[in-house]
């Protein structure tokens, strides 16, 4: 078998990565933080693709990619009732 040149082999490893990061509408680029809780993806309804879920820090909440039948975009995960899901943000104690 005829070895593989690594620049063939590099190449291969960037295009997969590649596809781990999103490039949002604004132009910056959100990646998966890959900790979603279970309480999350329990909550969320069940017509939403679960297999890519990030919490975006603008807002604080979670996103899922959905696939289109003409695009691929990002969408708020939301539950059955259709409420957004997000992440709690601890308040600050009063200063004294």
């Amino acid at each position: 078998m005829p070895a593989v040149p690594s620049t063939k082999i590099l190449g291969l490893v960037f295009l997969g990565l590649a596809g781990c990061a999103v490039q949002n509408t604004d132009g910056t680029v959100s990646v998966p933080s890959g900790d979603v809780p279970a309480e999350v993806l329990e909550a969320a309804a069940p017509n939403q693709d679960l297999s890519f879920v990030e919490l975006r820090e603008s807002d604080n909440c979670y996103w899922y990619r959905y696939r289109g039948p003409v695009e691929t975009t990002m969408l708020p995960l939301r539950t059955r009732s259709g409420r957004p899901i997000c992440a709690q943000v601890a308040e600050a104690a009063p200063a004294t």
